[in-house]
Formats: structure tokens, C-alpha cells, sequence
């Protein structure tokens, strides 16, 4: 998985994020900044889940982006 393209255009793919957790608030994706690891990190706050649950619906949402 190449993550560096979603940190290069987190600008743009930081609404696709949003529709698909859209607890994350715009401070949130803000500071996030197309880290992964804080993006993890925000949504296992957000919506309470375990570490490996959030990776891999991580991993599933990237996987059905058309822009990779």
C-alpha cells in the first residue's frame, strides 16, 4: 500500500475520509494531516473500536479508492 499518496494529496482525499467516517471533524482531519498512524489513532477514539478492527477498515477503504 502506497500511503505517501494519500499524505501528498490529503487536501483532496481528506473528503473521502470524511464521508466515510464522518464522526471525524474537520480539527481532526486537519491535524491528521494524511498520517496514517493518526488517522488510526482518531478513529479508534472516535468510534471506539480495537486497533486491528480500525487498520484493516483502513486497508478496505483505501483498497476501494479509484485514485491509487
Amino acid at each position: 500500500m502506497d500511503w505517501n499518496r494519500v499524505e501528498g494529496n490529503w487536501k483532496q482525499v481528506s473528503g473521502k475520509v470524511k464521508e466515510q467516517w464522518g464522526k471525524l471533524t474537520d480539527d481532526d482531519l486537519t491535524e491528521i494531516n494524511g498520517k496514517r498512524e493518526q488517522l488510526e489513532g482518531k478513529i479508534q477514539e472516535r468510534y471506539g473500536k480495537a486497533k486491528d478492527e480500525v487498520r484493516r477498515d483502513v486497508d478496505t477503504w483505501y483498497d476501494r479508492q479509484t485514485w491509487h
